[in-house]
């Protein structure tokens, strides 16, 4: 009976926490809706619990006290480190004491009666399997909210008409701090892709940049921001995917403007399987070949979808 009260416990705690914490691992907002897959996980986890200690009341005893103290702990110092914040000393020297306390009780009862820990490693590994899984199913997918752009960037938009806007993705550098500098790699790389793509209009193309954010947030909103910055017109934005971004980016300019944008990229050498390994991870990789996918997923249609080159 404890064991089905304590996976129930469980299952309700976990299914509460998918849609506050879970989308930093790719779990929203689909998953937060489909709750049976995440139900059926638990449920399971809740079984394999009751095989490894037999449904034994007295072997989860000492399960139910860790629970317990991990909770009355974490929360002591939750309020320790909230009172240090707030400058009230003496209110901190007291959490502080009381959180060594638990800490130890906390420790004394681990060492002894490891099955809390057990269990807590179940679950945990569980909702980390589960969360990966659904990250790397959904890694093609268009994981933007929406795209707005400023009143420069709608600018170098019109400048494109009545032609397709053609963009030419550019990975920023850190060491890009003087203008110089960043000048001749704007001019090596749009060199490079008129070569490689006889680009027509090249005097047209605007440069895309996309610095990487946080890898771990699954959705977002995109606010492309248009810059001049010498000859050179350059659409900056930050993501935690730079093939998402880009193919968000693209979409809307369709939408925008009526045609179906281009963008031209470099190949990145390198593995491709370490590379996607490194999308998954970095939001970055192999960009090309992801947006591409992400493009044709989110657009099925062929004279819809913006054109993607690789030289």
């Amino acid at each position: 009976m404890i064991l089905w009260f304590a996976g129930a416990s469980a299952m309700a705690g976990l299914l509460n926490l998918v849609p506050r914490y879970l989308p930093r691992y790719g779990m929203a907002p689909h998953w937060a809706r489909a709750v049976r897959p995440l139900v059926l996980v638990v449920t399971a986890i809740a079984f394999l619990v009751t095989v490894i200690f037999d449904a034994d009341v007295d072997a989860q005893g000492g399960a139910y006290a860790t629970g317990v103290l991990v909770l009355m702990t974490s929360a002591a110092i939750a309020v320790t480190i909230s009172a240090r914040r707030k400058s009230r000393r003496r209110i901190f020297a007291g959490f502080a004491v009381v959180s060594l306390v638990f800490v130890y009780t906390t420790a004394l009862n681990i060492a002894e009666r490891p099955e809390g820990v057990k269990i807590a490693a179940c679950f945990i590994a569980g909702i980390l399997v589960v969360s990966f899984a659904s990250r790397v199913v959904r890694a093609f997918e268009l994981r933007v909210t929406g795209v707005r752009l400023d009143d420069v960037a709608r600018g170098f938009l019109d400048s494109c008409a009545p032609g397709p806007v053609r963009l030419v993705a550019h990975e920023p550098r850190p060491g890009e701090t003087s203008s110089p500098a960043r000048d001749e790699e704007y001019r090596a790389k749009l060199a490079e892709e008129r070569e490689d793509h006889n680009i027509p209009d090249p005097d047209k193309v605007v440069l895309v940049e996309v610095r990487i954010t946080d890898p771990s947030e699954f959705e977002t909103s995109l606010t492309i921001i248009g810059e001049q910055r010498g000859p050179y017109r350059v659409l900056c934005t930050e993501a935690p995917s730079a093939p998402n971004a880009i193919a968000a980016l693209l979409l809307h300019i369709r939408d925008v403007t009526g045609r179906p944008p281009h963008v031209y990229f470099d190949w990145t050498e390198g593995n491709p399987v370490l590379h996607l390994v490194r999308y998954l991870f970095t939001g970055q990789g192999e960009v090309a070949p992801v947006t591409r996918e992400i493009l044709r997923e989110a657009e099925p249609d062929l004279r819809r979808r913006p054109a993607v080159h690789v030289g």
